[in-house]
């Protein structure tokens, strides 16, 4: 069965900004400035009476440490601060529908595709191929559809095994074929993660997919 909906605009999903690559922890700062002090102390007992270090030098010291000290404080909240936006933001993935030219899952529920646009065509078929590229199953469409929701037989009722399934459109002018081109799928987002600087979602399915490939977003 394949019915074609109202026209409706997938979007764009903007980009998504994704968490900092975990570092390595710091040490404690206050560690740190008790080991400078101590160093200090060291270099006030060992210096040469005859040419004492300038009272001065010892406030240079000073204040370039607390400079840094400071810096090192400021980055920590940057850091943590970034994490956070950086999971409110993959959470905001979660639950929503993305559009993209992923394989669709199929299972006999219904499915809402965006075909491609095609100038000329006055016939086209949906084209549904098993991982192998196998071609399974035809269907005619409307050419001007900008939304179908596609379904096939569950697979207890002589449908095709569940799994994902790569969905195309061939176009027709009367008899000669404009072409095979990618259908996109809506698919909901069931997991967000980062991996190496990239965000990757988890489609319902078990589909893993980069979300810079996501065409558009809803729900």
């Amino acid at each position: 069965m394949i019915e074609s909906l109202p026209q409706t605009d997938p979007g764009r999903a903007r980009p998504q900004d994704t968490p900092p690559p975990a570092q390595a922890e710091r040490p404690d700062i206050s560690s740190d400035f008790e080991t400078f002090l101590r160093m200090l102390t060291a270099q006030m007992q060992n210096q040469n009476p005859l040419e004492p270090i300038e009272a001065s030098d010892f406030a240079v010291q000073l204040a370039t440490f607390s400079g840094v000290e400071q810096q090192v404080r400021t980055n920590d909240l940057l850091d943590r601060l970034a994490s956070r936006m950086g999971l409110a933001e993959m959470g905001n993935w979660v639950g929503r529908e993305a559009l993209t030219e992923a394989p669709v899952y199929l299972d006999g529920a219904p499915r809402r595709l965006v075909p491609p646009e095609v100038p000329g065509a006055d016939r086209a078929e949906l084209v549904v191929r098993d991982r192998d590229g196998r071609e399974g199953t035809r269907r005619a469409v409307d050419p001007q559809a900008v939304e179908l929701v596609f379904e096939l037989p569950p697979p207890a009722e002589g449908g095709p095994p569940a799994g994902h399934y790569k969905i195309e459109m061939e176009s027709f002018r009367g008899p000669a074929s404009l072409g095979m081109n990618p259908v996109l799928g809506f698919a909901r987002v069931t997991e967000a993660r980062s991996d190496a600087g990239q965000l990757l979602l988890m489609l319902e399915g078990g589909q893993l997919i980069d979300s810079a490939k996501v065409k558009g977003l809803r729900g």
